[in-house]
């Protein structure tokens, strides 16, 4: 009972960053998709393609093969090379496809299962936590790239400045109305 409490849970969690990043993507241009403050740092799009490649990776066949594939080119994930705004929704969308379609098929019982990534054995609880902390990082890049390209013209993705009050106090009234 208890699992599948906490595989709720984090089916919600994921979908929650993937919202972050759904709407950092809807707010850049396809220019600004492809920025970067310099050769070190990634940008957006490369950030896209490497989740992708890791979720496609981490979670396809997750009982019977490495979480690292021998398909996978991690390199190749960091070269900006995916031009439309389209293609690049596509990847980001099939990464997510991934993932979702692998932890809907989980029931409790596998949560204690191992499974391997890189030849390191982790039991799934370990990995799922594993992989929301590196998702969440990425698109928190993402969001924070979108917020200095977009400075003013940025939509928050949470509570704007300035109000916290007033963000509290509709939630506040929503809970009496229900």
């Amino acid at each position: 009972m208890i699992g599948q409490e906490y595989l709720r849970i984090v089916v919600e969690r994921f979908n929650s960053v993937k919202r972050l990043g759904d709407r950092t993507l809807e707010q850049l241009s396809e220019q600004e998709l492809h920025w970067s403050p310099n050769e070190e740092s990634n940008s957006v799009a490369i950030i896209i393609k490497h989740m992708s490649g890791n979720m496609i990776s981490r979670w396809t066949d997750i009982f019977t093969s490495d979480g690292e594939k021998e398909y996978r080119n991690r390199d190749d994930e960091f070269i900006d090379d995916i031009a439309s705004k389209t293609a690049l929704t596509n990847v980001w969308e099939q990464g997510w496809q991934t993932l979702m379609a692998t932890l809907d098929g989980l029931q409790e019982q596998d949560l204690l299962k191992s499974i391997y990534i890189r030849g390191e054995r982790h039991i799934v609880i370990e990995a799922i936590e594993r992989q929301m902390a590196h998702y969440a990082y990425h698109v928190g890049q993402m969001v924070y790239i979108g917020k200095q390209l977009k400075t003013s013209n940025w939509e928050s993705l949470s509570i704007p400045k300035g109000k916290s009050e007033e963000y509290l106090q509709q939630k506040l009234d929503q809970h009496k109305n229900n």
